[in-house]
């Protein structure tokens, strides 16, 4: 019997031996939609080792198939290979993110090495690797359209970047660092987790409320009685951290919970300091062995910023200019404190958000208790939704026949002006112990063709917004609603896709490219003709006044630079640990404080430190990669301000943005997509001006 028919036997076998989980069998659901109402823990490890086994069966049947390398039998079907293992992994890791147990965890551990070592069967392997060499060496003769010339040299690329080129015994330290690393971001991001929920500050006392506005006090009286307590809880989840350091005038609790959360994974339990090190030294060992100088140049390769001195200059070419604003800043906040009864010669960390609170308040008439009641998060979902209709014609109409992964979740089904079904949105707002910190946009299912047939993607964006409680419903902050504004512009990203190949479609795009659609959505959030169609108080539907909208927009630019400085401060921060040749001997925490040393704008914390908490560089995919949320703002900077020159519901632009950008995923180089759009090249001048960073 042939490789090829035993091949196909394989799968055949795969298939029969799995119609009962519900992640082996294709969903009756509309559209495909994932089985979460049957998915269990129980079903995730069988269909990992079903999906690996069918996807190394598609493999061993393009390697072992006798005809010559072509396009079709060999770039197509490798692209196209792997589809239930693709599907098991995006429920699977998606609801890590989201809705995690203990059980889920100890999944992972056993799944990653698994994973790995199929990563691994395909990236070394050499007769498929010959096969995909083959045809890349004959591209210019082929007549491929743009769309298949990119797979093509994506996929080449991708081989020679994972080790396909090396040696037996070189690939095999290859195989085993991958395996390592994969099992240390894994351990990186549960310690997170688990050192972010381990945290709770409880108040008995109502006197230690002082300073917190009620829809704080509420969210924190909430959050004791769902531990069973009597009082109020605060913990290191966002949506409770943020306002609590803003508004609690209790300057030792202030330090209590910055300290707790500043120091996270910094020893304990659940210690990442040792963990940091190691997936430096393992991305270092990695890169090496590619025949990179540093993993930052392997990393920075396949984005448009090419090259680590790209990079560098680019964040040394916003710094600079930035720090005199950014320090003459915290020295104006320091001096307003002062004048309101702050004794100390300095201010700490601790202080800064308490104190920059009071000076916004004071200095613009501003402050989040007056807009709270105009941001009811219903509202602005129903404010996102219709600026994507003005936008790109896209309706939203929320579903009940499709089954979710927790209670909170809302699925939409998104159409486009001719009633053409684009997408489902998933959305998940609330914060839970199950659910990790922060904001993302993903997706369980991209868009792609398939045996000439379309399949539309299935997206989901996760936020951490405060929970509706018995008095109030769930009131956003501006901040928040200009963060709900930019998960939407990733979503719309993978609704708008149009291309034929899932690897290049959509959010697959380089990661200094990727921010751009969501970035650039940002600004409505500051455009009044957009506030005013939405932004109604809660109590008694009364739209926002022109001078609240008037305070936010004067308010837009305050303490840019500082905020420019903190970031620009991340990004030199994971260029430093990526751009080592050798793991250092000092501390993380120490490592971190040196490389940040040259540029201060607040004094030092003695045990603070992010990188072990750092999960978009050491559990995410930004490693050598943080600059790019900088990147996308100059790059949205100068594509908005052609909106502000035409309309900002121009449709002429919008749908220019979309053919252009949104549609077009990574089927081209990113400077030249954005070119087409824009017609010149970006600069980070735009973002200053944008920012109010200029004489």
């Amino acid at each position: 019997m042939g490789k090829f028919l035993q091949a196909v036997l394989a799968l055949s076998v795969i298939v029969s031996c799995n119609m009962e989980n519900p992640l082996l069998t294709e969903s009756p659901n509309p559209y495909g939609a994932p089985q979460f109402d049957k998915i269990k823990n129980s079903h995730y490890l069988p269909a990992f080792k079903a999906g690996i086994e069918e996807a190394k069966a598609e493999i061993d049947a393009i390697t072992s198939n006798p005809d010559a390398p072509d396009f079709a039998n060999t770039i197509e079907a490798l692209e196209y290979s792997g589809r239930t293992l693709d599907r098991v992994s995006a429920i699977f890791f998606n609801l890590m993110e989201a809705d995690t147990d203990d059980e889920m965890q100890k999944i992972a551990e056993e799944v990653s090495p698994m994973l790995t070592e199929y990563s691994m069967y395909v990236s070394l392997n050499k007769p498929l690797f010959e096969r995909v060499k083959a045809v890349y060496e004959m591209r210019d003769s082929l007549a491929l359209d743009k769309d298949q010339a990119m797979l093509l040299e994506d996929t080449y690329k991708s081989f020679a970047r994972n080790g396909a080129a090396l040696s037996d015994t070189d690939k095999e330290k290859y195989s085993k660092y991958a395996e390592e690393l994969s099992l240390a971001t894994l351990q990186f991001g549960r310690n997170v987790l688990d050192a972010t929920n381990a945290f709770s500050l409880h108040i008995t006392d109502s006197g230690d409320l002082a300073g917190l506005p009620d829809y704080v006090r509420d969210m924190g009286a909430a959050a004791a009685k769902e531990k069973g307590l009597e009082g109020w809880v605060f913990t290191l989840d966002y949506p409770s951290y943020g306002p609590f350091m803003k508004f609690s005038e209790k300057r030792e609790l202030r330090k209590q919970v910055y300290m707790a959360y500043n120091t996270r994974c910094v020893g304990g339990e659940f210690d990442n300091t040792e963990t940091v090190k190691k997936i430096v030294g393992l991305r270092i060992a990695m890169s090496e062995l590619l025949g990179y100088d540093t993993f930052a140049d392997y990393a920075l390769e396949e984005r448009m910023a090419k090259t680590p001195g790209t990079v560098n200059g680019f964040l040394d070419e916003l710094l600079v200019p930035t720090l005199p604003y950014a320090r003459a800043e915290v020295k104006e906040v320091y001096e307003f404190a002062k004048k309101n009864g702050f004794e100390d010669s300095e201010l700490q960390p601790w202080d800064f958000s308490y104190w920059s609170e009071r000076y916004r308040e004071a200095e613009y008439s501003l402050n989040e208790e007056q807009l709270k009641p105009y941001f009811r998060l219903e509202n602005c979902i129903y404010a996102v939704f219709d600026l994507a209709n003005r936008l790109y014609g896209l309706t939203f109409e929320e579903i009940s026949d499709v089954p979710v992964y927790h209670k909170d979740v809302k699925v939409f089904d998104v159409k486009d002006s001719t009633g053409r079904h684009m997408a489902l949105f998933y959305a998940d707002f609330f914060p839970r112990e199950s659910k990790r910190g922060g904001a993302w946009m993903t997706e369980f299912r991209g868009q792609g063709f398939y045996g000439g047939k379309e399949e539309r993607p299935l997206i989901s964006i996760v936020t951490n917004f405060t929970k509706p409680t018995e008095n109030t419903p769930s009131l956003i902050t501006h901040d928040e609603f200009t963060t709900l504004l930019h998960e939407f512009g990733h979503a719309l990203h993978g609704i708008l896709a149009e291309g034929r190949y899932p690897s290049i479609t959509g959010t697959s795009v380089a990661s200094d490219f990727v921010e751009l659609p969501s970035q650039i959505m940002e600004n409505w959030a500051y455009e009044p003709e957009y506030l005013d169609t939405f932004a109604k108080n809660y109590r008694t539907g009364e739209v926002i006044p022109d001078s609240l909208v008037t305070k936010i927009i004067a308010a837009k630019n305050f303490l840019a630079g500082y905020y420019q400085v903190r970031q620009l401060h991340f990004g030199i921060v994971d260029m430093a640990w990526h751009t080592l040749k050798e793991v250092p001997e000092e501390s993380a925490a120490d490592f971190e404080g040196k490389v940040i040393a040259t540029c201060p704008v607040m004094p030092p914390v003695q045990g603070a430190a992010f990188s072990p908490s750092f999960s978009h560089i050491f559990s995410g995919g930004y490693a050598a990669g943080y600059y790019s949320y900088k990147w996308s703002e100059v790059l949205e900077a100068d594509a908005f301000s052609l909106f502000k020159e035409k309309g900002i519901f121009n449709t002429e632009v919008s749908g220019s943005f979309r053919k252009e950008i949104l549609s077009k995923g990574g089927s081209e180089d990113p400077a030249v997509i954005y070119r087409n759009f824009r017609g010149h090249d970006p600069e980070p001048e735009a973002l200053m001006r944008k920012l109010g960073l200029t004489d």
